[in-house]
C-alpha cells in the first residue's frame, strides 16, 4: 500500500507537469481542417499538441503552423487552425468585414484548411497570441496516419498574404 501511495505522490505531479509544460494528445473533431485532419468521416485523428514550443515571450509561430487556441467567441472551447499570417502581414480575407487586414503586433490570422467550413479569423478577426495554447506537431492516431505535420500554407491561400 505504501508503494502505491508513494508512486502516486511522485507520478501525479510529474504527469501534471508533463501535460502542462511539454504537451498532450487531443482528438480533432469536425471537418474544418480537412484534408489534413479527419480526411474521412469513419476515423478521427488524434494529434500531439506541443506546449513547450510556445513557451516564453517570443513563441516564434510561422505561417503554415497548425495551432490549438482558445476560441475568441467561446473561451471554454479549444479550436485547431492554421496560421496564415503573422504580425505585420497584410492578409486578403475571405468574407471578413474588411477585404484586407493588417495583422497587429501580438496577433496572428488563423484559418481552417477546409475553406468555408471553419469558424476562424474570417469570422472573428486577428487572434491574440495569448489565446494560443499549443502547436500541433504530429498525428499520433490512428497508426495508419502517423506523421509529422508540415508548416505550409494551403495552395489556395498562398497569394493571400503580403509578408511584412
Amino acid at each position: 500500500m505504501f508503494r502505491v501511495l508513494r508512486s502516486m505522490l511522485v507520478g501525479v505531479p510529474v504527469g501534471i507537469t508533463f501535460l502542462d509544460s511539454i504537451g498532450y494528445v487531443a482528438r480533432v473533431d469536425g471537418t474544418s481542417m480537412q484534408p489534413v485532419f479527419n480526411p474521412d468521416r469513419n476515423h478521427q485523428d488524434y494529434v500531439f499538441l506541443n506546449r513547450w514550443i510556445i513557451k516564453g515571450d517570443d513563441i516564434g509561430l510561422q505561417r503554415g503552423d497548425i495551432v490549438s487556441l482558445s476560441s475568441p467567441k467561446d473561451p471554454s472551447q479549444k479550436i485547431i487552425k492554421r496560421v496564415v499570417a503573422v504580425e505585420g502581414d497584410v492578409v486578403s480575407t475571405l468574407d471578413y468585414k474588411s477585404n484586407v487586414v493588417k495583422i497587429p503586433q501580438g496577433h496572428i490570422w488563423v484559418e481552417g484548411d477546409h475553406i468555408g467550413h471553419s469558424m476562424d479569423s474570417n469570422m472573428f478577426g486577428p487572434v491574440s497570441l495569448g489565446l494560443v495554447t499549443a502547436k500541433a506537431s504530429s498525428i499520433v492516431w490512428p497508426p495508419s496516419r502517423w506523421q509529422y505535420l508540415k508548416s505550409e500554407v494551403p495552395v489556395q491561400r498562398l497569394n493571400a498574404v503580403v509578408k511584412s
